[in-house]
């Protein structure tokens, strides 16, 4: 079965050969190709006068732009479940749970000294990094469309909406067993406003690069 590299192979040698950009779109469109699969395929490569196609530029891919990706995204990932993670210590203490009170106070002091860490060290990693990648966007447009940038966006957008599900169906279930409590319901809007937060930015990130 043909696959992607077959097509831009055939719509290189039908442009060669001066056959017109709509013949090729009828002929694949006639094959069974679809709309989106013959545009991409067109759209590598540029409509100008020679005597043979010639390409567009590519999204490339390197060691040092996949490191910037990681790197930011990772220092995301750890400054947002220790964003909650706070915020939850603090929810803890102010409206604390009579039944265990003590040991509450206990842990929880532990793991606030580990999330205020944690997030003086992870936020400003994240920031430096995306005012970096943001710089090199700006040189080169054609970054934004980076595999790297654009395989990490959609998986912070997918662990983004699995917490955002995850959320409203601990909501649900508490509603319906009747233990709503306004900690309970705190910490539901905490994780709520932090997954809701990176799930819009990043998607409108990717509409842009779409767009450009």
């Amino acid at each position: 079965m043909a696959g992607s590299q077959d097509l831009e192979v055939f719509v290189r040698e039908a442009l060669a050969r001066g056959t017109s950009r709509d013949t090729i779109t009828a002929t694949l469109a006639g094959a069974g190709w679809s709309n989106a699969q013959v545009k991409r395929a067109l759209g590598s490569w540029a409509e100008v006068d020679f005597p043979v196609p010639v390409p567009r530029p590519r999204a490339s891919l390197s060691a040092r732009e996949a490191f910037f990706y990681l790197l930011m995204f990772a220092a995301l990932y750890m400054a947002a479940w220790h964003l909650c993670s706070l915020a939850f210590d603090l929810l803890n203490r102010a409206l604390p749970d009579a039944t265990d009170q003590g040991y509450l106070f206990r842990t929880t002091e532990s793991s606030m000294r580990w999330s205020a860490a944690s997030l003086v060290i992870a936020f400003p990693v994240f920031l430096w990094m995306a005012r970096l990648v943001a710089r090199q966007v700006t040189q080169d447009p054609l970054a934004r469309l980076s595999p790297v940038r654009r395989w990490l966006t959609y998986l912070t957008l997918f662990l983004a909406a699995l917490a955002l599900v995850g959320d409203m169906i601990t909501l649900v279930y508490n509603l319906l067993g009747g233990d709503v409590t306004l900690r309970f319901v705190l910490k539901v809007l905490v994780i709520g406003a932090v997954a809701g937060a990176i799930f819009s930015y990043y998607l409108a990130d990717l509409r842009r690069g779409e767009d450009a």
